[in-house]
């Protein structure tokens, strides 16, 4: 199998903890591992606000955070397939469209999407203190190398 091996992880924005995470190999959608991921981190801790990339925005994620996992808002911004101007369709994704339109600085909303920065720097920083390049070369190892990554971030935050 070809591809390269992909991190999928739900992160706290405060503290750059890893919730969840779940490898896979690329290419692929980042929506094809969203149910998994959250899923898990939502187990394990209750998420107020979901934030992620226009890759989430389809109506059944927004709908199965809040529906089925309780999850009180979800912040992606809308993808208007198509490049469309008009009304996109969905309950939750014309809630998102809503809460993107242009608005005055300092907006609520703007100011929520805005900590989704926060993510990338904990994969960042991951790379940076423990290297963006695995030693294993077949893919199970591949994917074990990856989760213990993560843990070791996550470990190496609590010990600071």
């Amino acid at each position: 199998m070809s591809g390269w091996p992909k991190l999928s992880a739900v992160v706290d924005c405060h503290t750059h903890l890893l919730l969840s995470a779940v490898a896979t190999r690329g290419p692929g959608h980042d929506a094809g591992r969203f149910r998994e991921a959250v899923g898990a981190a939502a187990g394990r801790c209750r998420i107020d606000t979901l934030l992620g990339d226009a890759a989430f925005d389809g109506e059944n994620l927004h709908a199965h955070a809040r529906d089925d996992l309780g999850i009180r808002s979800t912040v992606f911004p809308v993808f208007r397939r198509g490049g469309g101007a008009g009304p996109v369709g969905g309950e939750y994704r014309n809630q998102m469209a809503r809460r993107f339109r242009p608005k005055p600085e300092g907006s609520r909303y703007r100011r929520v999407y805005g900590q989704r920065w926060q993510a990338e720097s904990a994969f960042s920083r991951l790379r940076r203190q423990l290297g963006s390049a695995l030693r294993a070369r077949v893919w199970p190892n591949q994917a074990g190398e990856v989760m213990l990554r993560a843990v070791a971030h996550n470990l190496m935050l609590l010990a600071a």
